[in-house]
């Protein structure tokens, strides 16, 4: 089995706490953390941007990253949300069996 690892920036960590939680419940994500604090800078409407996000950093099984990104941007706040998979492979396999386990039951 495959594991992703997503990787989401928020408004902020109350947005973030929100949308970690809804892929838990959901069993779209076995964990999710929330990092405050993160500042983004990008280019957004013709210029240079700086702000303030957090990031929600959820773990799931590879086939369950198309509903989970769903479930991300019916919740969020954001125009263009970042909603990215990374590989969670090799690692250590009892976590992994672990991510596989919790979300077995969508």
């Amino acid at each position: 089995m495959e594991y992703k690892l997503l990787y989401v920036t928020a408004e902020d960590a109350e947005e973030a706490k929100a949308i970690g939680r809804a892929l838990v419940e959901a069993r779209l994500a076995a964990c999710a953390n929330v990092i405050p604090g993160m500042i983004p800078i990008f280019w957004w409407n013709d210029s240079v941007q700086e702000g303030s996000e957090a990031v929600l950093l959820a773990k799931t099984r590879a086939d369950l990253v198309p509903a989970a990104t769903r479930l991300i941007v019916e919740r969020h706040s954001y125009d263009l949300p970042c909603v990215v998979a990374l590989d969670l492979q090799p690692g250590h396999r009892p976590f992994l069996d672990w991510i596989g386990a919790e979300t077995s039951q969508t």
